[in-house]
């Protein structure tokens, strides 16, 4: 069935607008997890602007340890940098030092808002190799950031990733218009390819209550789903452990429906 990794990284934006720890994510990652997530997921970025290195080492030194994963997603290939007073280490750097259960590869552009597109594996291609490789060897479970494209599915695999982790924005907005079959067209066939070449499918952003079952219902061996900004702010609502069971429930619905 598939699983749900809470993205702390709007607690995070929260927190930095004012300093202090409130809130305090390891908290609220506790929180999360025994209401049913597997884990948690962060996306630091180097101008610190949500998810720090410091928050990334904060969950990596319990969580695993608790039964539940860690998925830390980033580019590969952004460097040490210093904004103001804020000095990122470098993602790989970072990833070698917590040692995540999944490192989610993604192909942000520094300032980039959101992640919003796809791996290039034509052109990233020979790059991320060797960096797959070596996360691999460290024991971290990889996931590519992938449009749903079949062709760039079968090039992840050959890459040596373990998991695509299929970009769903343009799903949910599609499914906003009331127009969503193209695009579960589109997510169907290159979850079906990567059945075929042994890769897992997560899937993730913009996803929500509303448009999580029918996307689960449709496309088939969806693994995991990672969700920050919906389920952070269905929780400013309903409360962080009610939300997080109402995400896990609709996923339960959705397979039982399957």
């Amino acid at each position: 069935m598939t699983r749900l990794s809470v993205n702390l990284n709007k607690a995070a934006l929260m927190r930095n607008a004012r300093g202090g720890d409130r809130p305090d994510l390891s908290r609220l990652g506790r929180l999360a997890v025994e209401a049913g997530a597997v884990g948690l997921t962060l996306h630091p970025r180097p101008d610190g602007r949500h998810a720090l290195d410091s928050d990334v080492a904060a969950l990596a030194a319990w969580l695993p340890a608790a039964g539940h994963e860690l998925n830390v997603e980033g580019n590969p290939f952004e460097g040490p940098a210093t904004h103001g007073d804020y000095a990122f280490p470098g993602f790989m750097a970072l990833l070698r030092q917590t040692r995540p259960t999944q490192a989610t590869l993604v192909p942000d552009a520094q300032g980039q808002r959101t992640s919003d597109h796809g791996w290039d594996l034509t052109r990233d291609g020979p790059r991320l190799r060797p960096l797959v490789a070596e996360l691999r060897a460290q024991g971290a479970r990889v996931s590519l950031f992938l449009d749903p494209d079949p062709a760039a599915v079968r090039v992840a695999a050959d890459l040596g990733a373990d998991r695509v982790e299929l970009y769903t924005g343009p799903y949910a907005w599609a499914h906003a218009r009331g127009d969503a079959e193209a695009e579960l067209d589109r997510h169907r066939a290159a979850a079906e390819t990567a059945a075929e070449v042994g890769l897992t499918v997560n899937a993730g952003h913009d996803l929500d209550l509303g448009n999580l079952a029918p996307y689960l219902r449709a496309v088939p061996g969806v693994a995991e789903v990672s969700i920050g900004q919906a389920l952070l702010a269905d929780a400013l609502v309903m409360g962080l452990d009610a939300t997080v069971r109402a995400y896990v429930e609709v996923i339960q619905t959705a397979h039982d429906a399957a």
